[in-house]
């Protein structure tokens, strides 16, 4: 099945690398850390190297395969064309999980935050608000996304510049540890490496959002050459910071058991050095975060959809349809709004516990999908070839595999639920795997 429908190619190499920034929500380590640090028992920076190492075999990855397909569909696509459209349809159902969910953490945490700044107004109406502005803005197109998400980064960047400021004086006048250097917060000898993983399993959340560049590669200039740039600067921007606020944090307050709440640690480390200010200014930026991260990750989910409908693996007249205007896939944007309505009742551990699951399974395959592609299909089968095409993609398939069976059980449980119910859905539309699935015959227009 061949295709007349474009998407508008309007974004540089910067505007996709910004894209994941705000998807992956900088200072969503402040969100985590008191978690973290409980589940870690203080080796938080420790986990983000473990987290990143993985990441990053997982991006090496994701770049060799939106090299050969630069379009539209991320992890669905790659797992479709390289290994078969079974495999790639669970792919995509699996990966929706992260892109469908994200935007209701995003709503959820808006709510929370400013319902308890301001208690007169319930959490339902911010919620309500917030998802309101972010469909308006994707309906508009990827290129007004991008300028508000340029935005969210730099005040991003320069709240996380000025907290890690304010914690080496703070430090250095004898809080905490009293000292910038200190191996503990990467490695303690007194605790096993096990906890190192359990909090790398859960602070991969962190990173998702390096791999929503790929969904934009139909929008994108020279998608073959900026797509697997982005994937790498995305995962190594994101990692530096997370590694220097949480290594900075711990020595604030070594004492990772003493706080209040978890959940709200960071607000206690803020106050710590920066007092009401600090905190009062943490709250705005959270909310320009928040923003930045729904609107990217409404966009990645329209667009994996939009693949998928495209396809004719989800009803094309709905899901593969384009606004005449914008060239945005306006159907799936306003699916997945009304779907985000659920966040006016669901908790927000609930709705985190899906996402992990969904990622790491998406992860995985690429990583297999690279092995399938070039080694079996194309027999690059040299000592380089099996070295970048076998051992590399290997390697990030089993750490991926290592930290999926790593996380808690609520998310193995709602994730295999999901999958399951996946299954269920592709013998019906297959006709109990009678039927080939329809798949769209790449051309190739990267102008």
């Amino acid at each position: 099945m061949k295709y007349d429908t474009q998407l508008s190619r309007s974004l540089s190499l910067s505007s996709v690398v910004v894209f994941g920034l705000a998807f992956m929500a900088l200072t969503t380590v402040f969100s985590t850390y008191g978690i973290a640090s409980q589940l870690s028992h203080g080796m938080v920076a420790g986990s983000y190297i473990l987290a990143l190492i993985v990441m990053l075999f997982t991006a090496y990855s994701y770049g060799q395969m939106a090299k050969e397909y630069p379009i539209s569909g991320s992890a669905y696509t790659y797992a479709q064309k390289a290994i078969n459209p079974f495999v790639g349809f669970l792919v995509g159902w699996s990966i929706l999980m992260d892109y469908l969910f994200i935007p209701m953490v995003n709503y959820l945490l808006f709510g929370i935050f400013f319902s308890a700044a301001i208690p007169g107004v319930p959490p339902q109406v911010w919620i309500t608000g917030l998802l309101i502005l972010v469909t308006l803005v994707n309906i508009r197109g990827v290129k007004l996304a991008a300028g508000a998400n340029m935005i969210v980064i730099v005040f991003s960047v320069l709240f996380l510049l000025i907290f890690c400021i304010l914690s080496i004086k703070s430090i250095l006048q004898g809080t905490g540890t009293g000292t910038l250097f200190n191996i503990e917060p990467f490695f303690n000898p007194d605790e096993t490496f096990s906890l190192i993983v359990a909090g790398a399993a859960l602070l991969c959340f962190s990173f998702l959002g390096f791999d929503s560049v790929t969904a934009f590669a139909e929008e994108t200039v020279n998608p073959k050459k900026n797509i697997p740039r982005s994937l790498i600067l995305v995962t190594l921007i994101g990692g530096f910071i997370f590694i220097v606020v949480s290594y900075l944090s711990h020595n604030l307050w070594p004492d990772y058991m003493s706080f209040s709440n978890p959940d709200s640690a960071a607000y206690e480390i803020i106050g710590l050095v920066g007092g009401n200010v600090l905190s009062t200014t943490f709250l705005v930026v959270t909310a320009f975060v928040v923003f930045g991260s729904a609107t990217a990750s409404l966009a990645s989910a329209s667009r994996v959809l939009f693949a998928m409908g495209r396809d004719g693996q989800l009803p094309e007249k709905f899901f593969g349809k384009l606004h005449k205007k914008y060239k945005t896939p306006v159907n799936n944007i306003l699916l997945i709004s009304c779907l985000s309505l659920s966040a006016l009742f669901l908790s927000l551990t609930l709705v985190a516990s899906f996402i992990n699951f969904g990622a790491f399974l998406a992860f995985i395959f690429v990583n297999i999908s690279v092995i399938f592609l070039f080694f079996r299909r194309k027999k690059e089968r040299s000592f380089k070839g099996i070295a970048l095409y076998v051992v590399v993609p290997l390697i990030g398939a089993l750490l991926d595999l290592w930290l999926l069976i790593n996380l808690d059980k609520y998310s193995l449980i709602l994730g295999s639920v999901w999958f399951v119910l996946g299954v269920v859905y592709l013998l019906f539309l297959t006709k109990g795997f009678r039927t080939r699935l329809p798949e769209i015959q790449y051309e190739e227009n990267i102008s």
